[in-house]
């Protein structure tokens, strides 16, 4: 299991519950700061986490994300 973090920069209100309803997003909340949202992802493949975070940066508001990939 590969885990990462992606920080999404967003006006939009609720933007962590829309994180949500994407099922490789193990976990997301609002943050102040930066960045509006964080979204902790788990994904079987390394390669997958481009996907999902595809999948984020195609939700209407989202102005960009930034990953980082937990090293073990």
């Amino acid at each position: 299991m590969v885990r990462a973090i992606i920080l999404v920069k967003s006006p939009k209100k609720l933007i962590a519950a829309r994180l949500r309803k994407i099922s490789s997003v193990s976990d997301s909340f609002p943050t102040s700061g930066q960045f509006d949202a964080v979204a902790i992802i788990d994904v079987k493949q390394l390669s997958q986490i481009k996907d999902v975070a595809t999948l984020i940066q195609k939700i209407s508001g989202v102005e960009r994300t930034e990953t980082m990939v937990e090293v073990q």
